[in-house]
């Protein structure tokens, strides 16, 4: 990975950053994570702030995104990126722009979780262009309900869970989803993230059955600057992982 784009990047978005930026990463948050790794929580932007999220990954890829809180219980993003963009082989694009609505229908109470619907079409790593496939490395959410709840544990710890219908089905895979997930914080300024997606939606082709499990952390730089490492898909659910997919994860959140 390119050193000098990974600091023009960070800087690029570091220059927008004013007193009114806000971040989500550990004890002293106060914006809400949208997304664990792969997967949506019910957390949204608040109404009149804006994320700009840059995902760097594998084959040189690289993955750009914007999200707005329309409103307070409703957010829109978009998404966009593809392979080889770093790096001096041929930029292979993704096909299309990826697209994220998410609407929480129930506030977290002192007993329930925050319940959010939304839909995502936009999935993670590489897209297979194969016509048997015609689908991302790790399939797109699709329509999707989850809920979240909040806890302080030495600091934060937030729980996920939800359920997911892809509609990346070309593989032959057009089974329901389930995911779970957590967020800690170790710090005021530091978290770390765990994932678990069934994957019973990518066992036909691709999936080995055994699902993708996925850690993360997430360092806020301050001025609403974050900055995330991920390792992903540790129990080797497709047969090109080594140690564990790496991945680096830019984001910034601002208020308008």
């Amino acid at each position: 990975m390119n050193k000098n784009m990974l600091m023009a990047i960070a800087m690029l978005l570091f220059v927008h950053a004013d007193l009114f930026a806000q971040g989500y990463a550990g004890s002293e948050a106060t914006a809400e994570p949208m997304m664990l790794i792969d997967k949506p929580t019910a957390g949204l932007l608040k109404r009149g702030s804006y994320l700009l999220h840059t995902n760097l990954f594998q084959q040189g890829g690289v993955m750009f995104g914007v999200a707005v809180g329309l409103f307070e219980q409703f957010t829109f993003g978009i998404t966009y990126g593809g392979t080889n963009i770093i790096g001096p082989s041929k930029i292979e694009m993704n096909p299309l722009p990826g697209v994220q609505v998410k609407l929480r229908i129930i506030d977290e109470s002192a007993l329930a979780p925050a319940i959010a619907v939304g839909f995502d079409s936009q999935g993670k790593e590489p897209y297979l262009d194969a016509d048997s496939l015609k689908r991302y490395t790790i399939k797109a959410p699709g329509f999707y309900v989850v809920g979240s709840k909040n806890y302080e544990f030495f600091g934060n710890l937030s729980v996920h869970g939800g359920i997911n219908y892809t509609t990346e089905r070309k593989d032959g895979d057009k089974d329901l989803n389930l995911y779970v997930g957590f967020e800690k914080s170790l710090g005021k300024d530091l978290s770390i993230l765990g994932e678990y997606d069934f994957a019973t939606n990518d066992n036909l082709r691709i999936g080995q059955g055994r699902g993708y499990m996925n850690f993360g952390i997430r360092w806020g730089a301050g001025k609403g600057l974050i900055i995330g490492l991920d390792l992903k898909n540790i129990t080797k659910n497709q047969q090109n992982v080594n140690v564990g997919n790496r991945t680096i994860q830019i984001d910034f959140v601002s208020s308008f």
